[in-house]
């Protein structure tokens, strides 16, 4: 690569200073952009979290009433199950009371 001269290496200066001298304005700009874009993100994240928050408090409501209705149908079937339970308790009562003794069992005269 030839020398440059004089005139060249003066020009080439120039034009880095024109670029230096430009750097502090697009370090300001860049500045500002990131400065608005944290206060769009933190109102972002902020609505996020309310969504969030409300989403999670309807899972809670449907959560619960689907407990409920759970416990509801426990219930029911719990008391259906008790009622069967104690209505084969009395047939299988009224059946003994109903039997009569076979002759040749003790007690019976022959």
């Amino acid at each position: 690569m030839p020398p440059q001269t004089f005139v060249g290496r003066v020009e080439s200066l120039e034009s880095r200073v024109i670029v230096l001298e430009q750097l502090p304005e697009k370090l300001d700009a860049l500045a500002l952009q990131i400065s608005q874009m944290r206060n769009e993100m933190r109102g972002e994240f902020s609505a996020l979290r309310s969504e969030i928050r409300t989403g999670d408090e309807e899972t809670r409501r449907v959560l619960r009433d689907e407990i409920r209705a759970g416990d509801e149908e426990s219930r029911r079937n719990a008391l259906v199950l008790h009622e069967d339970v104690i209505s084969r308790i009395a047939l299988m009562q009224e059946g003994t009371r109903g039997e009569t003794k076979r002759p040749g069992t003790r007690g019976d005269p022959e």
